[in-house]
């Protein structure tokens, strides 16, 4: 269950006093979140902060993903709490919110979409046979086949735009060939797979590839012991060469996003020492300059799971939830 802080009151109080103050001098309508159900697709406009919605449904919205021309999101519905024996499915949709498609339509946990460079195909999860497996199909829905089974549950897969699959497998990250072959091992954390406290053993997760095929930015979860995890984000060379921490704080943080410029990273926020956040921040690929990017006319039950840049850097589209 998500906890919440006061992290906006105060301002949303200046706010308040500021329009009630100063009331008719300006001609710009107030900044509101728009609401619909209780899960949403929008988008940010970095510049002026205002926000549009995108997509709205009632059921659970997950695993965001853009393709390389910017038209064309994915992403998947689901019914309750994210557990692997919950139906899921696959759906996409252009960026301006029309032409929803279903690209899924069966019993399974079908998750995590990600587009391929030239946006013909998705490589997604699926549990069809016991455990979480890499699978292909065409954008469309059609020709689903398995790409890949490690044997144990594979996770957080991204197809990045010089063709290579990044995935995570024993809380690894490993890289895969688009064809499905040549696994291999690119991280590895120590003490990964320990249990504490939190939902998640000490490990790596949600990698994503650099535009330029490179790196890939993920999250490490490092101390076990904090209710929510205690995360950092990091980055590495795809041979595993080259690693460097970009945060050193320990946050509930994660789901990073490159920009396509390569140069910024935008990531989700939604624990601060077990006081929640949801928010979303963004940091230079160098870990400079790190900083909170949410809005503060957002309320504190509007919470965001996840962010990813549009084609032109100069938006964020995110996924978020109403609690209340």
């Amino acid at each position: 269950m998500p906890i919440f802080s006061i992290r906006r009151s105060g301002l949303l109080l200046l706010a308040v006093f500021a329009i009630s103050f100063f009331g008719g001098c300006s001609s710009e309508p107030p900044l509101v979140v728009p609401r619909q159900e209780t899960w949403g697709i929008y988008l940010l406009d970095l510049s002026s902060k205002r926000v549009e919605l995108i997509y709205s449904d009632s059921k659970q919205i997950s695993g965001l993903d853009l393709d390389t021309t910017g038209n064309r999101l994915a992403f998947s519905l689901r019914e309750g709490a994210a557990v692997l024996d919950t139906s899921s499915e696959i759906y996409s949709i252009a960026a301006d919110g029309t032409g929803l498609r279903r690209l899924t339509d069966n019993d399974y946990f079908d998750a995590y979409p990600s587009f391929s460079p030239d946006g013909s195909k998705i490589v997604f999860l699926s549990k069809r046979n016991g455990t979480l497996d890499l699978y292909i199909m065409d954008a469309g829905g059609s020709t689903q086949r398995r790409l890949y089974d490690s044997g144990e549950h594979d996770g957080d897969v991204n197809w990045g735009r010089n063709g290579y699959i990044v995935f995570t497998l024993n809380h690894q990250i490993w890289l895969l060939d688009p064809d499905g072959t040549n696994p291999r091992q690119v991280t590895n954390p120590p003490d990964a797979g320990q249990w504490g406290s939190a939902n998640l053993p000490i490990g790596d997760y949600d990698p994503r590839l650099h535009p330029d095929g490179s790196r890939i930015v993920f999250e490490r979860l490092e101390d076990p012991n904090k209710p929510h995890g205690g995360y950092n984000l990091f980055v590495v060379n795809i041979d595993g060469t080259g690693e460097n921490r970009l945060t050193d704080n320990g946050y509930t943080q994660g789901m990073p996003s490159w920009s396509h410029s390569g140069g910024s990273i935008v990531y989700v926020v939604s624990a601060i020492e077990g006081i929640g956040q949801f928010e979303m921040y963004m940091i230079n690929a160098d870990g400079t300059n790190n900083h909170n990017i949410t809005p503060d006319y957002f309320p504190d039950t509007f919470l965001v799971h996840q962010a990813l840049f549009s084609s032109d850097d100069l938006k964020i589209f995110f996924v978020a939830e109403w609690w209340r």
